[in-house]
């Protein structure tokens, strides 16, 4: 029964000793110890094992026993002494509870007593300061009244004293007083109640009435609508009157303004009348050699007599230019068909610079103050190139990259005087345009000419290969052509310029750039394998000259340039025409024509090379095969075909060395002709024997090095293909190999070689495995059993693959391809 006790208690020590793993790191924390007994996982198998490793050790036992039992009896001590600690914790705390809130009961009955108190003071020192309130409210109620009897005193004198003023014109000391009378009055504003205020008021509005209509009738006498100048000039009268109509109503000193500048400018009127010689556009000079001679005479003789905020040379300068529009209008509604390009750009010219002196010499305040004035353009004065400065004549795309590289300029500053006489000439712009249209169709046909004249560039010249000198012509009158056009409009005339432009760039990229493109022929003469024996190197076989390939690249490189330029061209149109037009501006139609230029020339530079290897490809095909006896150095078709590259390749690149991109996708593009053909003609040479398909394995090989090399070949400067291009070639000639290679194999038993074409072409079309069959020379008895039994050993598609003839096998790397061929060859020269 005791051993059953003490073992129930051990169990419930356990559990209630066991500990979640956040309390158990917590104490740790607190208490670190190194003593297996402190542990979490304290395993007392483990802890015996560690005391008594050895059975020796047992003989210490006694000893472990009384250290491990003092060691228990201390905890038993400890464990007593916190217990007994604890007993008063409780009573304690409420204690300390308790003072607290007798202590915060105090505390509050002392805030208490204070707010009272300071209540009470609060009342007290109302009382105290209720008289001092009330002398105050006294006091600021005395200084008003004073302060407004002061004001209505000055009110009052001052209305009959401008009253008497007036009567005598005394307009300098009325200046002063009227506008003190005025301010005095404004104090005023909410006594109008009061009868005698309001006749006050009423009175000042009399004596400002009376003062305008008094003072323009003073400057009605000075200067008459009808006769001549007063002779004794501006009087001391008159510009004090002006200081006064500056306090007046706005209107009068408007109608002072308008009736001296209409008296002002009446002689211009009466001397540049429509019927008038000096009304048309060849003596525009005068009109304005007039002006400014009446500037000078008015500074001499006025310019003291206006306020100086008034800008009278300003606003004489304003009106003029809004009635030189409206009568170079009219002059030019009358005689619509006497004006021509040259008289209209010389107005134009002339009255822009015009115009510019005017942003010189004003700030254009007064524009807005003017009835009538149209509002200012949208778009600045644009004076900067309308193009990449150096772009005319040189690489486009070298320039492009520097042009980038260069800060851009900084804008024109507005002119508020822009368009205000010129927008006068923008009905009569389609003379401009139609004459732009003319020239630019002789600047053409004179491109047509001189080219014909000329004749192409030559090879091993500086022309061989370079821009046309007629493209950079033809951007650069296009530059002149559109400054021009944005200073006179950036509206619709430039819309129907960029239309001119869209015209002529399609009518060069025809005329200069198609049209001069040598034809290809169709016709190829074939090569015997006598003739191809006996060709010599260095033989002319292509059907373009080095002249003619030069002459395609030239346009190549022409056709790049205005492809760039173009683009160039649409960007600065957008930014110098209005904005709400900015959106009809398109030349995508360009830019894809010279493109297609482009495409055409590269297509040439392929056909002609890839025609210039047919006949080597022909008498490929034609050799006997079969009848090879041993295997030798490359064939006399492949010493052609890279004859032919060696010779075309370096001309061509040479030619387009300054747009490399192109040179490549000649490459690429050549590449992707060639061997497509070259395994066409491969499938073509039948029956072969196993040492002619070694031999044409060898061929295969050369060509694919040749092919690899192509984008350096017989260049000095060796320089890395590019990794799109050398793709193509491995991908392509990696096949040829494979073809040959399942040629080579032997076809017993039927499904080691049906495996083996599956595993090395990766190939489902049953043509292509027919065409192999037809290579090794099989009866069709034995192509029909191997047929039936290729379609057998065929893969089943992936479900939701399109069944197709194409598989989808993992091809030997290039590497691996390589070093079969080397293989090949050493065995190829064993045999030799």
């Amino acid at each position: 029964m005791m051993e059953e006790e003490e073992f129930e208690f051990a169990e419930d020590l356990e559990a209630i000793l066991h500990l979640t793993p956040e309390v158990q790191l917590a104490i740790e924390q607190v208490f670190p110890s190194q003593d297996p007994l402190d542990r979490a996982d304290f395993n007392a198998v483990e802890y015996i094992n560690t005391l008594f490793p050895t059975e020796q050790s047992l003989a210490n036992i006694d000893d472990v026993v009384n250290k491990i039992r003092l060691k228990i009896r201390r905890l038993d001590d400890n464990i007593r002494t916190v217990v007994r600690g604890q007993t008063n914790v409780g009573q304690d705390g409420r204690q300390a509870l308790e003072e607290a809130q007798i202590a915060i009961g105090q505390l509050f009955g002392k805030i208490k007593d204070i707010k009272d108190k300071a209540e009470k003071s609060e009342q007290m020192v109302k009382e105290i300061t209720r008289d001092i309130k009330q002398l105050d409210h006294a006091k600021r109620h005395l200084t008003t009244s004073i302060t407004t009897l002061n004001h209505l005193h000055m009110l009052a004198g001052g209305v009959d004293s401008l009253e008497a003023m007036t009567r005598k014109r005394q307009y300098g000391e009325v200046a002063n007083l009227l506008q003190g009378v005025v301010n005095v009055l404004e104090h005023f504003q909410k006594y109008m109640g009061i009868p005698q205020i309001r006749q006050l008021s009423e009175r000042v509005k009399a004596a400002q009435s009376e003062l305008g209509t008094q003072i323009l009738a003073d400057f009605e006498e000075a200067f008459p609508s009808q006769g001549s100048k007063r002779p004794g000039g501006p009087s001391n009268v008159l510009r004090d009157a002006c200081l006064v109509a500056n306090v007046l109503d706005p209107r009068i000193k408007q109608e002072i303004i308008k009736k001296f500048i209409r008296q002002h400018l009446s002689e211009y009127l009466v001397l540049f009348q429509e019927n008038q010689d000096v009304a048309w556009l060849d003596k525009i000079d005068r009109r304005y050699a007039w002006i400014k001679r009446q500037l000078v005479d008015y500074e001499e003789k006025y310019g003291r007599m206006f306020p100086e905020e008034w800008c009278m040379t300003e606003r004489i300068s304003v009106e003029f230019c809004h009635i030189t529009r409206v009568e170079l209008a009219k002059v030019m509604r009358t005689r619509a068909k006497e004006i021509e390009v040259k008289l209209l750009l010389f107005a134009i010219q002339r009255t822009t610079n015009f115009e510019g002196l005017l942003a010189k010499r004003f700030s254009g305040c007064t524009l807005t103050d003017v009835p009538g004035q149209q509002k200012r353009p949208e778009s600045p004065l644009d004076s900067t190139n309308p193009f990449l400065e150096d772009e005319a004549g040189e690489d486009a795309g070298t320039e492009k990259d520097e042009e980038l590289a260069k800060p851009k300029k900084p804008k024109a500053p507005d002119n508020p005087f822009h368009g205000i006489v010129s927008k006068c000439f923008e009905p009569h712009l389609y003379v401009y345009i139609e004459s732009q249209d003319k020239n630019l169709g002789e600047l053409i046909d004179r491109f047509v000419a001189d080219f014909r004249a000329q004749g192409p560039p030559k090879a091993g010249t500086e022309e061989g290969g370079a821009v046309l000198p007629s493209c950079a012509d033809l951007f650069v009158y296009y530059k002149k052509c559109m400054v021009q056009c944005s200073q006179l409009s950036t509206g619709e005339p430039m819309i129907a310029l960029s239309t001119i432009f869209q015209k002529f760039l399609r009518e060069y990229a025809w005329k200069i750039l198609s049209g001069n493109l040598p034809k290809s022929s169709s016709n190829s003469g074939g090569l015997t394998i006598s003739s191809l024996l006996k060709e010599k190197e260095g033989s002319e076989a292509a059907k373009f000259t080095v002249d003619e390939l030069c002459l395609i690249c030239s346009i190549l490189s022409t056709a790049e340039y205005c492809l760039a330029t173009t683009q160039q061209l649409e960007e600065k149109l957008k930014e110098k025409v209005d904005k709400v037009l900015v959106e009809r501006i398109n030349l995508t139609g360009e830019m894809d024509t010279f493109s297609t230029v482009i495409s055409n020339s590269i297509q040439l530079l392929v056909q002609d090379l890839d025609a210039a290897c047919d006949p080597a490809l022909t008498a490929m095909s034609k050799m006997p095969w079969q009848s090879v006896e041993h295997v030798g150095d490359q064939s006399p078709y492949v010493t052609s075909i890279i004859m032919h590259i060696k010779q075309n390749v370096p001309i061509i690149r040479d030619n387009l060395a300054s747009t490399r991109k192109y040179f490549t996708q000649f490459c690429i593009k050549f590449t992707n002709s060639f061997i497509p053909k070259f395994i066409n003609h491969l499938f073509r040479c039948k029956p072969i024997s196993m040492v002619g398909a070694e031999q044409l394995l060898l061929d295969t090989h050369s060509l694919k090095t040749v092919l690899l090399d192509l984008p350096s070949i017989g260049s000095q400067v060796l320089r890395k293909a590019p990794a799109s291009y050398t793709k193509i070639v491995v991908k392509g000639m990696t096949r040829a190999e494979m073809i040959l290679k399942v040629v080579m194999a032997p076809h017993e038993p039927p499904v080691v070689f049906v495996d083996n074409y599956i595993k090395l072409l990766a190939d489902g079309n049953p043509e292509t495995f027919q065409k192999i069959l037809d290579m090794k020379g099989l009866k069709r008895s034995e192509q029909s059993s191997m047929l039936e039994l290729f379609r057998q050993r065929l893969p089943t598609p992936p479900s939701g693959a399109d069944g197709g003839p194409s598989l989808s096998f993992s091809a030997p790397t290039p590497e691996q391809e390589s070093s079969r061929i080397r293989k090949l060859e050493k065995l190829i020269k064993k045999r030799l």
